[in-house]
């Protein structure tokens, strides 16, 4: 995986690249070229017909420049010799008046996560089109209450290379698809919506199955079913079970972000000086790992080029590592992770989560719905926030249930989960042996970039929580 097709292919070839480079750096940190060419396209059926329809394709660098802690940073869309010398010229600014040593270049790596594919290019636009009619009519013949039907469709194909003084270079060719079905059922005057979605690093095929796809439908309609069930939620401090996969969007928010690196190097992060201290409880092992194949957060290596790997980060309760990039990891002394991550050729790159996930333990999961005396059991959770400076959280749950000694009630609306997230993590008391990870549908923002990223979990208990709800 170490040639210069991408930046032979679009620009000025590797040699005079990696020369322009290698001026704009003498006497940085670090530096390299990121190039990239993009295609993308979604579809939206709606309302009983095909609503929007795009397509997107686009290219670019960004030349980066690291002296300490200063980044000079230029991108632009025309990968050309004047437009890298340009941006070379401005990155510099960086390293004026000091003076380092060149970090090395990352590790090579000749390893493929996925498939060098372009969904884009594969099946016609009427497939597409006919394809989202018929889970459309589907879902309608179905249940006479489905009132309305949702679907959409993305893939996209990004190319990347980064390119280091010397000439070195690594190139990835990156897949990425997602179908989404929402399902709206009406009974009695009351409306209520389910949705579901998977995706991966891979072709449109194994989700376009009438199995595949019948099969999300199904969960879609459930859901929304399940909700014109629900009652109003509960409120105050309780017992919560929450289910395996997707739940773990609650670990990705609540944990994950104050794990990556530069919140821990500039002290902002509730988790900062705490390595090797017990931060959650005993059995609580959290690992971030960006080398699964095919998974949505997965990467055959970073947007700085360094191999993804599989890190732990908090190990029996016990805080042992961050998410890396380049940067901080120097600055702290550390190796990077593989964490180093942008949205685009346009952005700079900075620690970013991928599949983080905590692992399994040896409880039965229904053990764990048993043991609630009075709670509830979370399933499924929609959007959440977390500010990382003191580890406060709230999560909307979009499928959960009452639980009262040990026996599943009714389904509740409006539940939210509100927390302090090392002070949840203490609170697990019992960790289910079902660990699986979400269907693919995970996108993550961090200083107003967008990144797709996966999580996993099995089915926990926590001892107390904060339910917001209307109280009942």
């Amino acid at each position: 995986m170490s040639d210069g097709s991408l930046i032979d292919e679009l620009g000025p070839g590797l040699e005079r690249a990696a020369s322009i480079l290698g001026e704009a750096a003498h006497g940085a940190d670090d530096a390299e070229i990121y190039v990239e060419s993009a295609r993308s396209e979604g579809f939206v059926f709606d309302d009983g017909r095909l609503k929007s329809a795009s397509y997107d394709s686009g290219q670019g660098f960004g030349l980066r420049v690291v002296s300490g802690e200063t980044t000079g940073y230029a991108h632009a869309s025309e990968i050309s010799e004047d437009a890298l010398r340009r941006a070379g010229d401005a990155a510099s600014a960086a390293r004026r008046g000091r003076s380092g040593v060149l970090a090395l270049p990352p590790s090579p790596v000749n390893r493929r996560l996925y498939a060098d594919l372009d969904p884009t290019q594969t099946y016609d636009f009427s497939f597409k089109s006919n394809l989202m009619a018929e889970i459309d009519a589907w879902c309608r013949a179905a249940d006479p209450r489905v009132v309305q039907v949702s679907v959409s469709l993305s893939g996209s194909k990004t190319s990347v290379q980064i390119i280091r003084v010397g000439g070195a270079s690594v190139s990835d060719a990156r897949p990425l698809v997602r179908l989404n079905v929402q399902v709206t059922m009406e009974r009695e005057g009351r409306r209520e919506t389910g949705s579901a979605g998977a995706g991966g690093r891979a072709a449109y095929d194994e989700w376009v199955t009438p199995e595949r796809w019948k099969a999300l439908a199904r969960r879609a309609m459930r859901k929304a079913e399940i909700n014109l069930e629900s009652v109003p939620a509960p409120a105050g401090e309780m017992e919560v079970a929450l289910g395996p996969g997707w739940p773990a969007v609650l670990l990705h928010e609540a944990v994950g972000h104050g794990l990556e690196g530069d919140f821990n190097r500039k002290g902002s992060s509730i988790y900062s000086g705490k390595m090797g201290q017990q931060v959650a409880a005993r059995g609580v092992t959290v690992v971030d790992d960006g080398s699964i194949p095919d998974r949505r957060g997965s990467l055959s290596f970073d947007d700085e080029g360094t191999p993804t790997q599989r890190t732990v980060l908090i190990e029996d309760g016990i805080l042992v590592g961050y998410m890396q990039d380049r940067l901080n990891a120097r600055l702290m002394g550390v190796a990077p992770t593989g964490n180093g991550r942008r949205e685009s050729y346009a952005h700079q790159p900075m620690p970013r989560m991928t599949n983080t996930q905590m692992l399994g333990g040896n409880h039965d999961p229904e053990e764990i719905v048993r043991s609630i005396r009075k709670g509830i059991w979370a399933v499924d959770f929609g959007g959440g926030q977390v500010d990382i400076t003191n580890g406060q959280f709230v999560f909307q749950c979009t499928e959960a249930y009452l639980v009262e000694n040990g026996r599943v009630g009714a389904p509740v609306k409006g539940a939210t989960l509100i927390g302090h997230g090392p002070t949840v993590l203490n609170q697990v008391s019992m960790i289910g042996n079902d660990f699986a990870m979400d269907d693919g549908v995970g996108v993550c923002g961090k200083a107003g970039q967008s990144l797709p990223v996966g999580v996993g979990q099995p089915s926990l208990k926590i001892d107390a929580i904060t339910v917001g709800g209307a109280g009942l």
